[in-house]
Parts: C-alpha cells; sequence; structure tokens
C-alpha cells in the first residue's frame, strides 16, 4: 500500500531511515531544481531503475512537480508493483519544497537565494512613533506588520508614514492585503512583473502566511559594471 505523506514526514524518512528519494519528472525538469539528494528516474525508466539502482529493502520516496502531478502516485503504484514495499508518495511534490525555503539542487535561480531575512518588522500594536526612525533609516524603508504568529498582516511604507498619528497603532496604519511571494518563485520572472507594477520590494512568506523576508528589485539585478 503507498503512503502518501507530507512536507515534515519526507524530512524524517531521510533523517531516520535512510529512504531513497526519487524524482520522477524528466531530466530537464530535475536539473533545474530537486531536492538534496534525489535520483532522477523519469517514470518511462521506472523498472530499469528497479532493478539496477534502487534497493527494495530501503523505504522509497517518490515526487513530482506538484499536487496536480500525476507521475509520482503513478510510479509508486509502479514500484509496488515491482515487489517494493516501503512505498511513500510527496504528493505535494517539490513545489511545496521550494515553497518551504527549503534547501535544494540544480540552476534555478529562486527567490530563497536572494529574500532578505532581516527586514523591519512591527507588531500590531507597536506605537507608529517607535517605527519611524527603523523604518526611514532602513534601505528598503519598508516595516513588515505580523501578528503574534508571525503571520504577516500588512506592511507600512513612507505612504502609511505621511500625516499618520505617531501615537496610533501599526495595526491602524498597515496597508492590509500587500503582495506577498513564495520562496519559490523564479527571480528573473518576479523582477519583471515588480518593473511593470513599479513595485520595488514585494514580501516573502511561506505558505501558511509566515514572514521569510523581502526582495528587492535590486536583489534581483546582477551588479552593475563599473
Amino acid at each position: 500500500m503507498t503512503h502518501i505523506i507530507d512536507r515534515e514526514a519526507v524530512q524524517r524518512l531521510l533523517a531516520e531511515e535512510e529512504a531513497q528519494l526519487v524524482e520522477v519528472l524528466p531530466e530537464r525538469e530535475y536539473a533545474w531544481a530537486h531536492l538534496p539528494g534525489a535520483h532522477n528516474v523519469p517514470l518511462r525508466l521506472l523498472d530499469r531503475a528497479a532493478a539496477t539502482t534502487l534497493d527494495p529493502q530501503r523505504p522509497v520516496v517518490v515526487y513530482c512537480h506538484d499536487a496536480l502531478c500525476d507521475l509520482s502516485p503513478r510510479a509508486a503504484h509502479r514500484l509496488e508493483r515491482l515487489g517494493f514495499t516501503h512505498v511513500h508518495d510527496y504528493a505535494q511534490g517539490k513545489m511545496d519544497w521550494l515553497s518551504a525555503d527549503l534547501p535544494y539542487e540544480g540552476h534555478a535561480a529562486l527567490v530563497s537565494q536572494r529574500v532578505r531575512r532581516d527586514p523591519v518588522t512591527a507588531t500590531l500594536d507597536d506605537p507608529l512613533g517607535s517605527l519611524t526612525e527603523r523604518i526611514v533609516a532602513d534601505p528598503a524603508g519598508v516595516a513588515v506588520v505580523v501578528d503574534e504568529d508571525d503571520v504577516v498582516q500588512g506592511v507600512i511604507g513612507s505612504r502609511e508614514l505621511k500625516g499618520a498619528d505617531l501615537d496610533a497603532t501599526a495595526e491602524s496604519a498597515m496597508r492590509e492585503g500587500a503582495t506577498t511571494v513564495r520562496p519559490s518563485e523564479e527571480i528573473d520572472a518576479l523582477v519583471q512583473r515588480m518593473d511593470r507594477a513599479r513595485v520595488d520590494h514585494v514580501v516573502v512568506t511561506h505558505q501558511d502566511g509566515t514572514l521569510v523576508g523581502l526582495f528587492g528589485l535590486g536583489d534581483g539585478r546582477p551588479p552593475e559594471n563599473d
């Protein structure tokens, strides 16, 4: 029976049971980004790999792109048919892993490589007056407002500070609905979108809305030659 597992279970299997990690996507997609240490066994080559590469006595974790991709469940069932008894399907796939800001291998240039992890932050109840100097002094000129669970609630920048009551709270002054992106975003595509929208910075969050950091246009562009 195939076991459908989540990201935490994958990490546990890799750490505790020396599981074999297998990406069943084509080589080109594997080369773009893959989980550290994963074998690349496209589904069409699975029978051969089962006979020559994979150990049927050890747990196997298969994965593909995301939850909509059916290659990993198909691979998991095929391995069971071939006699593997400890087969696990990481059904959310590598995009779940990359979105969680976890290490990866491959040539993909993702936001996780360039995100600034120490932005100015504020709690909902922080007085606006206590934030002003920190915001003005910071290169980004932005504070990210988070709640008690570190979930992003809004941002405060120069526009929000202009004419604001400095005795008010960050919650009352913040701009809600700020655009966020995941660590799995490709840098080039994000920079193009930010250019078109004339946005200098975007907040980077995990899938659950918790703060990762801040990404600025300058973080995604190569340095200019002198």
